[in-house]
């Protein structure tokens, strides 16, 4: 019997949407197989029009199975979760339940502190519909590529008894440092982050809201996997190595998967990593110990 509430509920709702609105995938719909699989597409989980996200649910899985969220990139302005679509199909093809999200994109009212709240609305949502679907509330692995991934660290660091693991591509991780300051990397992305953070940057007397947005100031024991490149220009990999190196002081377990001659968001531009390096991680980050 799993799912068969949740799917009909959800299958009544998507035939009122088809019969109502196009088939356009900004639009709620579900697809529901034939084996007890399901695909939602566009679920609310608040009013902004940016509050939507897919729910993937395979057609088997154990109770205890972690659901993964996960959170695009794109500069934290930019981006949607249609980007992060094969990740979710990967997930999938293995049995993984996933979650694939939409966040407010930063504006003049819109910081990551926002987006970190989204995150938050859209677990309240799934654990609303855990029961349903026979998974554990509040038990979440979070994957984010690039901005997503910053926020994917942060919001894990922020929030360990809702996030059981943190999986960073090419995530950026220190805003705040003064090996950060004193970097090439920080003089052409400190405008962004500025908006990002939504305070001046000041480089002489750097505000502390930095250090708040920064996930290697705010680690805690949460599983992290990190992938970086070294030819990353976008998200140097200074990042990935300072914060490998604060969880590894800490004794926190991890993995850092350094990528020799490869830039940022390799997942993207080379298929070969992808299919050898980065997606075998990934599954088995997300399978330790649930064995």
């Amino acid at each position: 019997m799993k799912k068969l509430i949740l799917r009909y509920h959800f299958f009544v709702l998507g035939c009122i949407s088809f019969i109502f609105h196009s088939c356009s995938s900004r639009k709620f719909r579900v697809w529901v197989g034939t084996n007890n699989e399901q695909k939602i597409y566009n679920l609310k989980y608040g009013e902004h029009k940016k509050q939507k996200m897919d729910v993937f649910l395979p057609s088997e899985y154990s109770e205890n199975s972690p659901v993964v969220l996960i959170v695009h990139g794109g500069g934290w302005k930019y981006g949607r979760k249609e980007h992060m679509i094969q990740i979710q199909k990967m997930l999938f093809e293995n049995n993984i339940p996933s979650v694939n999200m939409n966040y407010r994109l930063v504006s003049k009212n819109i910081t990551y502190k926002n987006q970190l709240e989204d995150i938050g609305l859209a677990i309240e949502k799934i654990n609303s519909l855990a029961q349903k679907a026979e998974l554990l509330p509040n038990n979440y692995i979070l994957l984010g590529e690039s901005a997503g991934a910053h926020l994917a660290l942060l919001y894990g660091y922020q929030n360990p008894e809702q996030i059981k693991k943190i999986i960073s591509l090419s995530g950026p991780t220190d805003f705040y440092s003064k090996e950060f300051l004193d970097s090439f990397y920080s003089k052409y992305t400190s405008p962004t982050i500025q908006t990002v953070v939504g305070t001046k940057f000041n480089r002489e007397n750097l505000s502390e809201e930095f250090r708040k947005a920064s996930p290697i100031a705010n680690v805690s024991n949460v599983p992290t996997l990190l992938f970086q490149g070294n030819k990353d220009f976008l998200v140097n990999y200074k990042q990935g190595l300072a914060l490998d190196s604060v969880l590894t002081a800490n004794n926190i377990p991890h993995k850092l998967v350094f990528m020799e001659n490869t830039g940022h968001a390799p997942r993207f531009f080379n298929k070969k990593k992808r299919d050898s390096i980065i997606y075998p991680n990934i599954l088995n980050w997300i399978k330790k110990d649930l064995q």
